[in-house]
């Protein structure tokens, strides 16, 4: 794949670069700042953009605005974002876009190399990653009144592994439980949300909406 990535510490970005080159894939720019990224993107038309939240030259969320430029714009272009810190009102940002193509995690899972780049070749491959502690943190805020707050303990792991873009065969895998087992708590997930009278809706995920819809309540 042909990746861009945005990234101000010239350390984890020289490392990030390295990584995927050996991966065996292609880094056609490797820049500090917001507007590096943006122009870089115009130039190259990368299949992935890989970029941090927080970058020059205001320092604060310009890598995020980026992105989110980049998603509007061009939407064939994968975008994960990599953050210090779980910004819950961004996540949200990203993934209510719709489309696929998106993902977001948190600069302690980019150690894990394995992790990082199966996020990378999701992304690009249409699908959407974000972080389990992001998903966890988002869901731990339900109040009563809240329909995330009546999910059972499976229900709400179940939830949180569609989020990172896992198929029902995968979340079975991570649980532990058979296929049949997983398609019954999603089904629970879909009643409790009540998204039960969206099934054979032409053009409706689902998945999406329940996702959608817990990332929602930080907004």
């Amino acid at each position: 794949m042909r990746v861009i990535l945005a990234e101000d510490s010239t350390l984890l970005r020289e490392g990030l670069v390295r990584l995927l080159a050996e991966e065996g894939h292609e880094v056609v720019a490797a820049v500090g700042s917001a507007p590096e990224l943006l122009a870089q993107v115009a130039r190259h038309r990368p299949d992935v953009v890989v970029t941090d939240v927080r970058m020059p030259p205001g320092g604060g969320d310009d890598g995020l605005r980026a992105a989110l430029r980049i998603r509007a714009e061009r939407p064939e272009v994968a975008v994960l974002v990599l953050s210090q810190y779980v910004e819950r009102r961004y996540a949200t940002e990203l993934i209510t876009g719709g489309g696929g193509k998106v993902g977001y995690l948190l600069k302690d899972r980019v150690v894990r190399v394995g992790e990082f780049l199966d996020a990378v070749e999701r992304v690009a491959a249409g699908g959407t990653v974000f972080d389990p502690e992001v998903v966890r943190r988002l869901l731990a805020r339900g109040g009563r009144g809240d329909p995330l707050a009546a999910l059972t303990p499976r229900e709400a792991r179940v939830l949180a592994l569609m989020a990172e873009g896992l198929t029902n065969a995968r979340i079975a895998e991570r649980v532990h439980v058979s296929v049949s087992a997983v398609e019954k708590h999603v089904n629970g997930v879909f009643d409790k949300l009540g998204l039960a009278g969206l099934a054979g809706v032409a053009g409706v995920s689902r998945r999406v909406v329940a996702v959608v819809r817990y990332l929602g309540q930080e907004r």
